[in-house]
C-alpha cells in the first residue's frame, strides 16, 4: 500500500529527517506502507535528485536503495541498527556475505556493522533494461546459524545519452507514396531506465514528414516517419533530415540520426504480412539452424515492385545474435544458444520491404521452453577442517549452498552422501545444506575421509554434480602407550662395566604428534632394600636400560624393575611393564680349600701305616667354589709328589689314596701338592700341600717329624722329655686305678707340668669313645667319607674349644714345642660352648674327620686326662691322625711347663675310652 503525502507534509517530517549523507527515521513506521522520499542534493553546478523508497520489513530481511556508480567505500546501510544485531554477535558469529554469483559488490565491515560499496556498480551492466535492479545476498551468522536477506536496489543515474545504431539511414520513397505512409526508423538506444531513458524524438522541420512515437509492449519507444504530403520527385529528388532523440534526465542528453530520403518513381503498393502477430515455441536446446517460424508478406505490385525482402527491425544485439531471418523467404532460424534461465521469451519485429521501399511490419513472439540442461552447482560456504576426533555427534562440519538454474522439477535438487560414512547431510533451509557427524570418530581407525556429496535434480534425464571434501581428523590423546611385550627379561654378565646397555624396551602409541611422543621412566621400587635407580637407569628418549653399577652374581642373582612409558599429551597417559634382570655368573672366584687347612707356621701331617694296602684312603682334599654352574665344578689333580707312584688323587672327589702297596723302602716323609681347578673359562685354581708320614710307630714319626719344620732347630733334650712324659703318664694311669685320692693329688701336680710343656706334634685324627658322629655336613655335590664328631655330653659339660683354624693341627715352632700364653688361654675360655664354636665352623664344612682303620693316640695325653679330673678346661681335637692336647695350668694352680710325649697307643675306641675315664666318672 502506498501513501501519498504532499511535499514537506507534516506526516513525512514527523517520520523522517535528513542528515548529511543519510536519511533517518524519527518514529516507528507502519509496516503496511511504502514511503517515497525525494531528496534533492546539489553543488554549485548540478543538482541531483535521489529517490529513496522506505518500507518496513520483517526481522531477518532489509532493503536498501543506492544510486549506481557510487565510489568504493561509500556507506550503503547499517545492519546493526536495521537488523537489531550487536557488533559482538557479528564477530562471534563470523558474519560474512554470501552471493550466489560469487561476485561481491557490497562489503561488510564487521567492526562497525555497516555495508560498504566494495566494487564499482554499473546498473546497466548488472541489469541492462530490467527494472528495478537489485543486488540480493545473504548475511550468514554461525553458532547459531542465522540468515539475513539483504536487498540493495541500484538506482539509475543519467550516465548514458541516447545512441542510434547507425549514424545515418537512407530511404527510397516512391513519389506515388500516399500521405500517411509509414517508414520505420531504428530506435535510439539508451541503457538508462526510467526518466533517464529515451523519452522523445524530434525531427527537424520539413514540409513532407512528421514523426509518430509509438511504444512496444515492454514500454520501450520507437518512431515511425509518416508521409504527410505527397512527394514530387520533379520538385525535390532528395531530402536530408535530422532525427534527434532526447532522454528525461537532468541535464538532458541527446543523440542524432541523419535521414537521407531519395524519391523514387511509381511504386504505390506496400507489402502486407499475412499476420500482424506470429507466435512460436522453441526448446532451449534447439540446435543451430533450427527453423523457428516462417513469415510471409505479399505486394500487389507487379514486376520488380512486388519483390519483398525481410529483415529484423527494432532488434537488440541479443536478438541479432540469436535469430536470423532469410531475406528472400522469411524463414527465421536459430543461430545462437538459447537459455531459458536467461531469457524466457523473445519479441521480434519483422519488416517486409519491396523494391519501392514500401514496408509492412509484423511481430513474432518466440517463447523458450525449459529443458533440463543445467546440472546442480554445489558451493561450499564453510568447512571445518581438520575436525577433532572427540567431536560430539551432530557437529556441523560444512555448510553448502546447492542451486540448479533450471525451473520446475528440473530445478529441484536433493543431496546424498555415501551411507557407509559416519556423516549425514541435512537441508537446513531452501538450497542450504549442513554436513554433520553421525557418530563418534576415531582417528586411529580412520585419519582422513573423502566425503563425496552428490546433488541430483529431478529432471528427466536427471543431472548430478559431485563435490568431494577431504576431511582430516585431528588427534586427541585417547590412547595410552602400549609396550611391545607384556614383560621383559634381560641377562647381564656379572662384573659388567657401568653404563653398559642391558635391554631396550619399546612402546607404541596409536595417537600422533605430541600425543604419540613417548618418554620412558624408571619407577621407584626397592631392590635388595635400596632404590632401583642405584642399579638401573632408563634413557627417557630411547627406552634403553643401562646398568648404573657393576653387578656381582654372588650378591644379587636377579631382580625386577618397572619401566613406565608416558606420552606427551595433555593430560598425559602412561603404562608400565615389568623387566626381570638376571645376573649371569662369571668365573671370578678361585676354589677355596677347606681341608686340610694351611697355616704359615704349621704343617699338616697324615700318617699312613706301612701295612696300608692298595686304595688306602690317606685323606681328602675338600674345596668349594662360590661361583655357580660349571664355574663351580671342581677337579683335583696331583701336581707334585715325593713319590708319584705311591699316591693318586680322585679327579672328582679329591680323595688321596695309595695306588700300590706301601713298602719299607718308601720314605717316611712324603710331600704332595694337589691342584684344585674349576671348570670356568678361563679356569681358576688353588693348590694345597699335604704332608704324609709313612710309619707304623709314633716314635718313628717323631724321629722324622721335625724335618717338616721350616727351621731345623732340634732340642737335644727332646727324647728325654718324651720318654719321661710317657713314663709319668703310664705311672699316673696305674696309680689312678688303685687309689683315686692319690691320683687327684698327683693330677694337680702334673697339670702344672703339662702347662709348661708345649710339644708341637703332628695332627693325628682319632675318635675318642665319647665323641659321637653327628652326620655329614659336607657342602659338595659328591659323597665324601668324612664326618663330624663331638662328645655325647658336650652340652652338659663346660668343655671349651678353641677356633678351628689352627687347632686341627699341631703347630711346631723352632724348638718343637708349643706354649699357650695366658692371653691365649683366656681367649679359649671365652670362646663359648661347643655349640657356639661349631656354628663358627660351618663355613669350612664343620669339623672334618676321616675314619681310618687304625687310630694313634697320644698316650701321655690319655693318661693326663684320666688323672686330671679336676681340670675344668680340656681342649681336644678329633682328627684323623693327631694328638689331643690339654693345658690349664692356671685353673688348678698347676705349674706351667713344657711336656713332650713320644708314646703311641693303637687300640680300638671301646677298649680304651669311657666317659668315666675322661670326666672323672661322670656319665
Amino acid at each position: 500500500m502506498f501513501r501519498c503525502c504532499p511535499r514537506n507534509s507534516p506526516l513525512v517530517l514527523d517520520l523522517f529527517y535528513l542528515k548529511p549523507g543519510q536519511t533517518e527515521t524519527r518514529n516507528w513506521i507502519h509496516g503496511d506502507f511504502v514511503y517515497l522520499l525525494l531528496s534533492k542534493m546539489s553543488d554549485r553546478t548540478m543538482p541531483l535528485v535521489l529517490c529513496v523508497f522506505v518500507m518496513t520489513v520483517a526481522r531477518g530481511q532489509v532493503r536498501y536503495s543506492i544510486p549506481e556508480e557510487m565510489t568504493k567505500g561509500s556507506l550503503v546501510g547499517n545492519i546493526v541498527q536495521d537488523l537489531g544485531l550487536d557488533v559482538k554477535r557479528l564477530k562471534s558469529g563470523r558474519a560474512r556475505i554470501f552471493t550466489e554469483d560469487s561476485r561481491e559488490y557490497i562489503g561488510l565491515n564487521v567492526d562497525k556493522g555497516t555495508l560498504l560499496v566494495k566494487e564499482r556498480i554499473d546498473r546497466e551492466e548488472l541489469c541492462a533494461q530490467v527494472s528495478p535492479c537489485s543486488l540480493h545476498f545473504q548475511i550468514i551468522l554461525e553458532n547459531p546459524m542465522e540468515l539475513h536477506r539483504i536487498d540493495v536496489e541500484i538506482l539509475d543515474i543519467n550516465d548514458h545519452a541516447p545512441v542510434f545504431l547507425k549514424k545515418e539511414i537512407n530511404f527510397q520513397i516512391s513519389e506515388l507514396a500516399i500521405p500517411g505512409a509509414r517508414y520505420s526508423i531504428d530506435s535510439a538506444k539508451d541503457p538508462d531506465v526510467g526518466l533517464n531513458s529515451l523519452q522523445t524524438y524530434k525531427l527537424n522541420p520539413n514540409d513532407h514528414f512528421v514523426l509518430k512515437t509509438l511504444s512496444h509492449t515492454d514500454g520501450t519507444k520507437y518512431v515511425e516517419m509518416v508521409l504527410q504530403t505527397p512527394l514530387d520527385r520533379e520538385k525535390q529528388e532528395e531530402y536530408n533530415l535530422i532525427l534527434t532523440a532526447f532522454d528525461g534526465g537532468s541535464p538532458q542528453k541527446t543523440g542524432t540520426l541523419k535521414i537521407n530520403i531519395i524519391v523514387l518513381d511509381a511504386n504505390d503498393n506496400a507489402p502486407v504480412f499475412s499476420q500482424s502477430v506470429y507466435t512460436a515455441l522453441v526448446a532451449e536446446n534447439a540446435s543451430m539452424g533450427s527453423l523457428v517460424l516462417k513469415v510471409s508478406a505479399t505486394d500487389a505490385d507487379q514486376g520488380t515492385n512486388k519483390e519483398v525482402s525481410y529483415s529484423f527491425s527494432e532488434s537488440s544485439d541479443s536478438i541479432l545474435d540469436t535469430f536470423n531471418i532469410d531475406l528472400t523467404n522469411g524463414d527465421i532460424t536459430v543461430i545462437g544458444p538459447l537459455d531459458f534461465e536467461k531469457s524466457k521469451k523473445y519479441e521480434l519485429n519483422v519488416v517486409a520491404t519491396d523494391i519501392g521501399g514500401l514496408t509492412d511490419t509484423a511481430k513474432v513472439m518466440v517463447e523458450i521452453t525449459d529443458v533440463n540442461d543445467n546440472a546442480p552447482v554445489i558451493n561450499v560456504i564453510s568447512f571445518s577442517n581438520p575436525l577433532p576426533e572427540n567431536s560430539a555427534p551432530e557437529t556441523v562440519i560444512a555448510m553448502l549452498n546447492v542451486k540448479d538454474l533450471d525451473s520446475g522439477k528440473n530445478g529441484q535438487v536433493r543431496c546424498l552422501i555415501n551411507p557407509s560414512l559416519p556423516f549425514q547431510i541435512r537441508q537446513s533451509s531452501s538450497n542450504f545444506y549442513s554436513l554433520i557427524t553421525d557418530q563418534l570418530l576415531d582417528r586411529e581407525k580412520m585419519s582422513e575421509y573423502n566425503i563425496t556429496i552428490t546433488a541430483i535434480d529431478e529432471g528427466s534425464p536427471s543431472f548430478s554434480t559431485n563435490k568431494t571434501l577431504t576431511l582430516k581428523i585431528s588427534d586427541v590423546n585417547d590412547n595410552a602407550p602400549v609396550f611391545q611385550r607384556q614383560s621383559y627379561t634381560a641377562y647381564v654378565m656379572e662384573n659388567n662395566s657401568p653404563g653398559v646397555s642391558v635391554l631396550s624396551v619399546k612402546a607404541h602409541d596409536k595417537d600422533s604428534g605430541n600425543n604419540a611422543r613417548i618418554s620412558y621412566f624408571l619407577e621407584d621400587v626397592l631392590v635388595n632394600g635400596v632404590s632401583a635407580s642405584t642399579f638401573i637407569s632408563v634413557n627417557a628418549e630411547s627406552g634403553e636400560i643401562l646398568a648404573v653399577r657393576s653387578f656381582d652374581y654372588e650378591q644379587t642373582k636377579e631382580f625386577s624393575i618397572r619401566v613406565k612409558a608416558q606420552d606427551a599429551g595433555s593430560p598425559p597417559l602412561s603404562s608400565n611393564v615389568s623387566v626381570k634382570i638376571t645376573i649371569q655368573d662369571q668365573n671370578d672366584n678361585a676354589p677355596q680349600v677347606l681341608y686340610p687347612v694351611q697355616s704359615g707356621a704349621s704343617v699338616v701331617a697324615e700318617i699312613v701305616p706301612r701295612s696300608a694296602d692298595v686304595g688306602y684312603l690317606v685323606t681328602k682334599v675338600v674345596a668349594v667354589d662360590v661361583d655357580s654352574g660349571q664355574n663351580a665344578w671342581l677337579s683335583y689333580k696331583l701336581q707334585k709328589a715325593t713319590d708319584r707312584a705311591l699316591f693318586e688323587v680322585g679327579l672328582q672327589n679329591g680323595e688321596i689314596r695309595t695306588v700300590r702297596q706301601v713298602t719299607d723302602k718308601d720314605a717316611v716323609k712324603q710331600r704332595l701338592t694337589v691342584v684344585v681347578e674349576d671348570n670356568g673359562q678361563p679356569s681358576r685354581s688353588a693348590t694345597v700341600n699335604v704332608n704324609v708320614a709313612v710309619a707304623d710307630s709314633f716314635p718313628e714319626v717323631l724321629s722324622e717329624f721335625t724335618d717338616f719344620t721350616q727351621d731345623k732347630d732340634y732340642n737335644d733334650n727332646l727324647t728325654f722329655y718324651l720318654v719321661l712324659a710317657l713314663a709319668v703318664v703310664s705311672f699316673l694311669f696305674i696309680v689312678s686305678i688303685i687309689a683315686i685320692l692319690s691320683v687327684k693329688c698327683y693330677r694337680w701336680r702334673r697339670e702344672r707340668m703339662f702347662y709348661k710343656s708345649g710339644a708341637n706334634l703332628p695332627v693325628i685324627p682319632y675318635y675318642p669313645p665319647l665323641y659321637a658322629d653327628v652326620g655329614g655336613t659336607g657342602t659338595l655335590q659328591h659323597v665324601y667319607n668324612y664326618e663330624v664328631c663331638r662328645t655325647t655330653d658336650s652340652r652338659k659339660s663346660d668343655l671349651k674349644y678353641g677356633r678351628p683354624c689352627s687347632e686341627s693341627i699341631i703347630s711346631l715352632d723352632s724348638s718343637g714345642t708349643q706354649t699357650l700364653t695366658h692371653a691365649q688361654r683366656a681367649k679359649l675360655n671365652n670362646e663359648g660352648s661347643f655349640d657356639q664354636v661349631s656354628s663358627n665352623l660351618d663355613y669350612v664344612g664343620s669339623l672334618l674327620f676321616l675314619r681310618p682303620k687304625r687310630r694313634i693316640f697320644d698316650a701321655d695325653f690319655l693318661m693326663a686326662n684320666a688323672a686330671s679330673r679336676a681340670v675344668r678346661l680340656c681342649h681336644g681335637r678329633c682328627a684323623r691322625a693327631g694328638p689331643l692336647f690339654c693345658s690349664r695350668g692356671d685353673d688348678k694352680g698347676l705349674a706351667g711347663g713344657k711336656y713332650r710325649s713320644g708314646s703311641r697307643f693303637g687300640c680300638k675306641e671301646a677298649e680304651i675310652w669311657s666317659s668315666a675315664d675322661l670326666y672323672g666318672g661322670q656319665s
